[in-house]
C-alpha cells in the first residue's frame, strides 16, 4: 500500500467486512475502513508482553491523513518508550467519576466515622449539591474551576457553601489516599469560603406568638403537614437542636421523669430536662404504627427529614415577616430566656447540650436552679407569648 493520502482514503470503498490498509511510510500507521463506511486512522504495535494492540487516533474527514500521521508518529515514539497508549486509554475509559467516588466516600468513610446525624446531613449535601453538579466526571479530572463553580452557585446560602466545600476537600483527600487522584492535587485547595456573619438572633414575645399564630393556620389550612409543625413547636419550647428532634425516638421520651434521652447528642448522649408544656405536646402525638420514630415521614422507618423542616419554615417566617430567623435561633431564644431567669452558666451549658460553658455564658448570669424548674420557666414564658394569640381570639 502507497502512502496514505486523502485521496487514496476517500478512494476505499467498504465491504462486508472491515477493510484494513497501512501505510508504506509509516510501519504501523494504517486505516480501518467499517461497512458503515466509517474511516478510522490508527496505530498497531506490540507492548511490552509482545500482545499485538491497536489504538485508533480519529476519524477520517476530522483529521488529515498528515494530521494522523504526526499523531501516529508521536504514538509509536512513546510505544518505543515503553508505553501503551491502548492500555492508557482503557484505564481512562474505566478510571471512576466522581458519582462512584461519592458511593465510596459514603459508604466507607461516612457511614464507618459519623454519628447518624451527621451521615444525614452529608448525604444531604451529597444528593442534593455535589452529585448533581460534579457526579459526571472523571475524578481524577475534577479541577478547582468546577469547584469555584458550584461553590459560587451557592453563594446566597455561604454556610452551606462552605460546608460543601468542607465535605468536598475530605472527599478529595480520601481520593489521593485511595490513590485515585495524585497527591498534591486537591482542587478544594485556594478556594475561598465565603464570610459567615457570626449574628445572635433570638425572638421577641410577639414574634412567638406570630408564628404560632401562623402556624395554628397553616395547620387548619392544612398547608404545612401536623407533623411538621410539631416537630417545629418541640423545637421552640425545647431548645433541641434540629437533628436531636428530628431524630427523637419514643423509647427516649421519660414522661415520668419528664427528660429526653439524646444517645445521639452532637456532645455525646445525654439527658435533656424538658418541661410541662413539652410534655403536654408529646403525649398528644399520635404514634404511627412500626415506626420508632416521634416524628417520621411518608416512610414510617424514617425519621422526619431536615429538608421538610427547613422548607415549611421558610414558609413560616416568611408569613410573618423575619426571613433573618432561622430555625436554629429557636434554640438561641431558649438559650435566652433560660439566661433572663436567673440561671447559673452550668445550668444553661446543661439545659442547652453544650461542652463548656463558654457557648453560654453569652445567655446567663450567675446562679442556681434546677434543670427541670428552669425548663418550666422558660417553656411558660414561650406557652404565654402563644397563648396571647388564643385570648385575643375570645
Amino acid at each position: 500500500m502507497p502512502r496514505l493520502t486523502k485521496r487514496i482514503v476517500d478512494a476505499i470503498e467498504p465491504a462486508e467486512k472491515d477493510i484494513w490498509k497501512w501505510d508504506n511510510e509509516l510501519p504501523g500507521f494504517g486505516v480501518r475502513v467499517k461497512p458503515s463506511g466509517v474511516k478510522s486512522y490508527l496505530i498497531q504495535y506490540r507492548n511490552r508482553q509482545s500482545a499485538t494492540r491497536r489504538h485508533t487516533i480519529g476519524r477520517h474527514g476530522g483529521l488529515t491523513a498528515d494530521q494522523a500521521r504526526s499523531e501516529a508518529r508521536q504514538l509509536l515514539a512513546s510505544v518505543g518508550r515503553g508505553d501503551d497508549p491502548s492500555a492508557g486509554r482503557k484505564a481512562e475509559r474505566l478510571a471512576p467519576t466522581m458519582s462512584d467516588l461519592l458511593d465510596r466516600y459514603l459508604s466507607e468513610h461516612v457511614q464507618m466515622h459519623n454519628r447518624p446525624s451527621t451521615i444525614e446531613d452529608v448525604q444531604s449535601m451529597v444528593r442534593l449539591h455535589i452529585r448533581p453538579s460534579l457526579g459526571h466526571l472523571k475524578a481524577s479530572a475534577a479541577s478547582r474551576s468546577d469547584i469555584m463553580k458550584l461553590h459560587g452557585a451557592m453563594k446566597d446560602k455561604p454556610r452551606r457553601a462552605n460546608n460543601v466545600l468542607s465535605v468536598l476537600s475530605k472527599i478529595f483527600n480520601l481520593a489521593e489516599a485511595w490513590e485515585i487522584r495524585r497527591d498534591g492535587t486537591n482542587p478544594c485547595r485556594h478556594v475561598q469560603r465565603y464570610k459567615e456573619n457570626k449574628r445572635e438572633r433570638f425572638l421577641s414575645d410577639s414574634e412567638l406568638a406570630s408564628i404560632h399564630q401562623v402556624m395554628r393556620a397553616m395547620e387548619e389550612e392544612q398547608s404545612v403537614p401536623t407533623v411538621v409543625l410539631n416537630a417545629i413547636r418541640l423545637l421552640a419550647l425545647t431548645g433541641c437542636r434540629l437533628g436531636e428532634i428530628r431524630q427523637l425516638r419514643w423509647e427516649d421520651v421519660d414522661f415520668e421523669n419528664g427528660c429526653l434521652s439524646l444517645p445521639d447528642s452532637k456532645t455525646g448522649p445525654r439527658l435533656h430536662g424538658v418541661g410541662a408544656h413539652s410534655l403536654a405536646l408529646l403525649a398528644t402525638l399520635p404514634r404511627t404504627e412500626g415506626s420508632p420514630w416521634v416524628f417520621c415521614g411518608t416512610d414510617p422507618s424514617a425519621a422526619l427529614r431536615k429538608e421538610r423542616l427547613e422548607k415549611a419554615w421558610q414558609k413560616i417566617r416568611g408569613a410573618v415577616g423575619i426571613e433573618d430567623v432561622r430555625l436554629h435561633d429557636l434554640r438561641h431564644t431558649v438559650g435566652t430566656y433560660a439566661g433572663q431567669t436567673g440561671a447559673n452558666s452550668f445550668l444553661v451549658r446543661d439545659k442547652l447540650g453544650h461542652k463548656t460553658t463558654a457557648m453560654t455564658d453569652r445567655y446567663v448570669n450567675r446562679d442556681a436552679s434546677p434543670l427541670r424548674k428552669l425548663s418550666d420557666q422558660v417553656e411558660d414564658r414561650i406557652a404565654a407569648a402563644t397563648a396571647s394569640v388564643e385570648t385575643a381570639k375570645v
